[in-house]
């Protein structure tokens, strides 16, 4: 019985200290119970030194996610061609390889310079290219709610981002020296499953230590460093002409990242928490306090939200040890959960299919690629900046109405030039500007969704939506093909429904992040009440 008792007290002793274990003065201190946020707000500093170097370091995996993602713009481009000396080449109107002899033209830079030199991915075989766009995509869908779960369980944020970044530079590498089209394409499939899970591990580690006032700003910084990423590749890319070095170059910054950064970035001090491990969570409280210039109090303790609102110690532990083996299928069987996971997986699906959609036409246009790759990610960052000082303002919600209704209407004035066959310099600017609508709504959706819901299902639910946005992903190519304003038409039209859908969810500026589901709860109940 002894036995027993001794190891009951072992598995509780982590998560409730003794209530009057400290003194001051030869007075008992009577023991002060915080969240997380009750205690980054009280004494911590809710965005001072430690976050912003935990900030900067997480956020520099966002580049990573940029180069394997949009490397293929490159590596899949179509070089320029000439006619072989001596021979006359007789072309169709749009002055394409199709119908010549291969006797009589040839690849200015040679086979080595694209996927599509090397193995003739033209004319008939141009499905090919799209096919290992789509095919990175479905491996993003994939490792999205992979990684998401895991990052909620067993791994936890910083072990999921480990992963995925020793993945990345596994795949890369190896993609380098495919063989054949086949083997490119599987390696691209695998690349963009551990990619899938880059972002959500990188934004929700780096943003869960900030407090609830400083949380939006700070988090719609994050994607600067994916539009930076952007820039950086068009200087690597042209630096690294021919495709396998390309790949090479691309991936040899996720092991510097492995090597030289990470070993800096904490695990998040929430999931610990979630996970029972509370004395690896007050080490971190107390390594961002002692970093921003202030102290914790000996009789302070952090517990999850409930057992700060004063709920039972034993209640609390059942939550706690439950809470260790809940996924999204936990979050569906709430009716709240569920109603926010839907709207939001919604909202995901319309924005990635705009911003896809829109950005596709780089590599069509007559013009320097390195320099069209270049200014398309600087123009996104306006909609940052933008973004970053209206969301604390005018809070999540109408944000997200205006910057998705913004982008459809110019989608539709756009495709209503492009139908009459006027004003086609106007119709490129519509485009600019639902694209720059569209970047604005992807700043703020990351911070949006994971204020939506709380710690133990945060990653696993934002896996889910960010799935099905690389599902919109997968489909948009089908659209960009073909001709007239129809494409900028359903660009509208989704952009418009997708601010329809957020106006379905609630507004989250300035309230709590939630560590379990009765927390959650617990507030929505007072609301109804």
């Amino acid at each position: 019985m002894s036995h027993n008792t001794n190891a009951l007290d072992d598995l509780q002793s982590p998560l409730l200290p003794p209530v009057k274990n400290h003194t001051a003065n030869g007075h008992a201190l009577w023991l002060e119970r915080l969240s997380i946020d009750q205690m980054l707000t009280k004494y911590c500093g809710e965005f001072g030194i430690w976050q912003f170097k935990h900030l900067v370091l997480t956020s520099m995996a966002w580049a990573l996610d940029a180069f394997h993602t949009m490397v293929m713009i490159f590596a899949d481009r179509e070089p320029s061609w000439t006619c072989n000396h001596g021979c006359q080449c007789v072309w169709d109107s749009d002055k394409s390889v199709c119908g010549l002899q291969l006797s009589t033209w040839q690849w200015d830079d040679g086979q080595g310079w694209s996927t599509v030199a090397e193995w003739g991915l033209v004319c008939g075989q141009k499905y090919k290219v799209g096919l290992v766009q789509a095919m990175f995509f479905c491996g993003s869908m994939i490792g999205a709610g992979v990684f998401g779960h895991l990052s909620d369980s067993k791994l936890g944020r910083k072990g999921s981002l480990t992963i995925v970044c020793i993945l990345n530079a596994i795949f890369g590498l190896l993609t380098s020296i495919s063989p054949n089209y086949w083997t490119y394409v599987l390696f691209r499939l695998l690349t963009g499953f551990s990619t899938g899970g880059v972002g959500v591990c990188a934004f929700v580690l780096a943003t869960e230590p900030i407090g609830p006032t400083k949380r939006g700003i700070a988090g719609l910084s994050t994607l600067y460093f994916f539009s930076f990423g952007i820039a950086l590749l068009s200087g690597i890319a042209y630096i690294f002409q021919t495709w396998r070095s390309l790949y090479i170059a691309s991936s040899v910054p996720s092991i510097l990242f492995l090597v030289f950064i990470l070993p800096f970035i904490s695990e998040s001090p929430r999931w610990y928490l979630v996970r029972g491990k509370t004395k690896l969570a007050m080490k971190i409280m107390h390594d961002i306090a002692k970093s921003n210039g202030k102290q914790i109090p000996k009789n302070v303790y952090v517990v999850v939200d409930e057992d700060a609102r004063n709920i039972d110690h034993k209640d609390m532990e059942t939550e706690t040890k439950g809470t260790i083996m809940w996924s999204v299928i936990d979050v569906i069987k709430s009716p709240l959960m569920r109603t926010r996971l839907f709207l939001l997986m919604g909202v995901d699906f319309t924005c990635s299919f705009v911003y896809y959609g829109l950005s596709l036409n780089v590599v069509n246009l007559n013009t320097n690629l390195y320099l069209n790759v270049l200014l398309n990610a600087v123009a996104e960052m306006p909609a940052y900046f933008l973004t970053s000082i209206l969301i604390d303002r005018i809070g999540r919600k109408p944000l997200g109405i205006g910057t998705l209704w913004f982008s459809g209407i110019f989608c539709i004035i756009g495709s209503i030039m492009v139908s009459q066959g006027i004003w086609k310099t106007l119709s490129m600017v519509c485009g600019v500007l639902g694209i720059f609508g569209m970047a604005g709504t992807y700043n703020l959706l990351y911070i949006y969704a994971m204020e939506l819901f709380p710690t133990v299902v945060r990653n696993a639910a934002l896996g889910c939506a960010t799935q099905v946005a690389q599902l919109g992903a997968i489909l948009v190519p089908f659209v960009v093909v073909m001709d007239g304003g129809f494409p900028f038409m359903v660009f509208g039209a989704c952009g418009i429904i997708g601010g329809v859908l957020v106006f379905y969810l609630p507004e989250t500026l300035n309230k709590p992040l939630y560590d379990t589901m009765n927390g959650m709860d617990d507030e929505q109940n007072e609301l109804l009440a």
